[in-house]
């Protein structure tokens, strides 16, 4: 092995000036919304441990340090090629370009992006390119750099989840956490307080021998395993200590055969859903309590709460195996799987799942009790899940956060801790009332519009709202056709009005007026993407009889809809939903598209589903 170099860099040391690659032989960019999320809120952590109001710049270099990890590299004659560390790579350029863009938009002094500017990409011999220069990425990263949509009919599948990353980096609470005040003494901290170790082999062979050794050799026992040893240890039966650790292992088993982490998470959404009395309070330097140290060190908080959990002899370590863990982990693999695919009274799981709201899992859990029935549970899991559907629509209708550091407070301390172990009965009595104490509901926003950063989940609302018109009227549900948001069948955003102003100058003064009110959900439909490219831009009177041939929501626009159609008729009346044809669509129309969709929201998200 050659002469092999480590240093641990800071951001702006390791990437300024510098560019690196990513073979084709490379797995692709795979991080999900739990990776991106748990990041962001160690970083935000990290930072705001140090930070006080009063603090000026230069202060931020006696801030404390973060440490993301190491970066394997093979330099090949001065061209550096990423072998490990590509995942973090690639999730760092995407908060960097995130903060570029919420710099830009402030009124600081536009300098300070420039910083920033320079660790995303590079010039040289005239060329710009991105510093993790990976060309089949490259496309899509430029649009993200530029603010813009990117549309591929079947995108791979690194570009489809850095668009996905990227989208979780806008939908965090990162904005709201770092306040516009302290948002230049983070971007400060992030590039010069945190670092990576750049461990640089001369060779292929040489990074992949370090990229192994690193991997295969004295590797540390997960906090799965850790936390079996101890169990099993404390069954001094023997016999009964190995029927104990083969249930565990075939669960165990069960649930990585979805992902080779899920094994932890059970057990995280198990403990927390019936265990956890505490969480870290919001204020600052506020230290971990249970909820928070179950997600890090679960293995560690069951050996020293055992009296909470009742160990105390052999046969309570044998139950909590055989018995608990066998029920919660085995009710949480149903509840992956129905997040994965649309399940029969289990819809709602599926649609939460579908805004990333990992939460709903020890909330989902908390109300079982090992003695209910099967059908039972599944009345509880409906319940629970169509609360915090209702939740999710009501917050997104209202501009407010669903992300899991915003939620994960109030969920625990109102909900979780509330209808643990609560009967079918209770359970709708309390979230009923707990909708009817909230101040966000439809109505306290009628001028719900899309934005652009909430883009994700207006198609989400709409491909709700439109397939329950199309299932209220005897047809079967397209929701999964709908909601898809990528690839050559997917739907797209359709704007009734073109982007035009020109068009309705006599009822707008200002552009702004004009583009506020386009954007209005009223206005907006969700239609495939062909259909979107070839008639998006036309007059209304030019598409208006296309949308005929669409679902029903679209096709409501026209008089045809309302004839022959037996269906549609029985719902609107059964409804009471004041659908009506619209043979030109001026201001005036698009304000009774606003309230009919507000009415139709109501519907899809109406409280009474948690009755029983």
């Amino acid at each position: 092995m050659k002469e092999i170099h480590g240093e641990a860099k800071s951001v702006r040391e390791l990437l300024a000036g510098q560019r690196f690659s990513i073979d084709y032989y490379q797995r692709e960019y795979r991080w999900e919304t739990k990776q991106v999320t748990e990041l962001l809120v160690d970083l935000s952590g990290a930072f705001l441990e140090s930070h006080k109001e009063s603090d000026d710049r230069r202060d931020v270099k006696k801030y404390g340090s973060y440490f993301l990890g190491s970066v394997i590299i093979s330099d090949r004659d001065g061209q550096k090629f990423i072998i490990d560390g590509q995942q973090r790579m690639t999730t760092l350029t995407l908060l960097l370009i995130y903060i570029y863009h919420l710099i830009d938009k402030t009124e600081i002094d536009k300098t300070e992006v420039t910083q920033l500017s320079h660790l995303i990409f590079s010039t040289k011999y005239g060329t710009k390119a991105f510093n993790l220069d990976v060309e089949e990425r490259n496309s899509c990263m430029q649009a993200i750099f530029d603010g813009e949509d990117y549309t591929e009919a079947n995108p791979i599948e690194s570009v489809k989840n850095i668009i996905d990353r990227y989208q979780d980096i806008v939908d965090s609470t990162l904005s709201e956490d770092i306040s516009s005040s302290s948002l230049l003494y983070f971007a400060d901290w992030l590039i010069d307080n945190v670092y990576l170790v750049e461990i640089t082999a001369n060779s292929d062979n040489d990074a992949y021998t370090i990229f192994e050794t690193m991997n295969d050799r004295g590797l540390s026992l997960t906090p799965t395993e850790m936390l079996k040893g101890y169990l099993l240890a404390n069954i001094s039966n023997i016999e009964s200590r190995n029927s104990a650790s083969k249930n565990w292992t075939d669960r165990v088993n069960s649930l990585r055969s979805i992902g080779k982490e899920e094994d932890a998470d059970a057990i995280k959404s198990w403990l927390r859903s019936q265990y956890a009395k505490t969480i870290r309070d919001q204020s600052k330097g506020a230290v971990p309590k249970d909820f928070d140290r179950i997600a890090s060190e679960f293995h560690r908080w069951v050996r020293e709460h055992e009296d909470v959990i009742g160990l105390s002899k052999s046969e309570d370590y044998a139950k909590l195996i055989n018995t608990n863990f066998e029920f919660y982990a085995g009710w949480y693999e149903k509840i992956r799987n129905a997040t994965m695919e649309l399940k029969p009274g289990l819809e709602k799981i599926y649609y939460n799942a579908q805004l990333n709201f990992t939460l709903q899992y020890p909330v989902l859990l908390a109300p079982l009790r090992i003695e209910d029935s099967n059908d039972t549970i599944m009345q509880k899991l409906a319940i629970v899940s169509s609360y915090i559907d209702i939740m999710l629509a009501r917050r997104i209708w209202n501009f407010k956060s669903i992300s899991y550091s915003n939620r994960q407070y109030n969920m625990y301390i109102l909900i979780i801790l509330k209808i643990r172990n609560k009967s079918i009965e209770e359970l709708s009595e309390f979230l009923i009332q707990q909708l009817e104490a909230e101040e966000e509901v439809f109505s306290s926003q009628s001028r719900f519009h899309w934005h652009g950063q909430n883009g994700r989940y207006i198609h989400w609302l709409l491909a709700r709202m439109t397939d329950y018109v199309e299932v209220e009227s005897g047809n079967a549900s397209r929701y999964v056709e709908f909601s898809q948001r990528s690839g050559k069948n997917a739907y797209q955003i359709e704007h009734i009005w073109a982007n035009h102003p020109d068009r309705h100058s006599g009822e707008f003064d200002h552009v702004a007026d004009f583009e506020e009110y386009r954007n209005r959900i009223g206005g907006l439909l969700l239609l495939p993407r062909n259909f979107n490219n070839s008639f998006g831009d036309m007059e209304y009177s030019e598409k208006r009889g296309h949308y005929f041939g669409q679902n029903l929501l679209a096709a409501s626009l026209c008089d045809e809809a309302y004839s022959h159609n037996p269906g549609f008729s029985r719902f609107i009346e059964n409804s009471g939903l004041m659908f009506e044809p619209h043979l030109e669509f001026k201001k005036a129309d698009l304000d009774e598209r606003q309230k009919l969709y507000l009415a139709l929201a109501e519907k899809v998200w109406n409280p009474e589903r948690l009755l029983v």
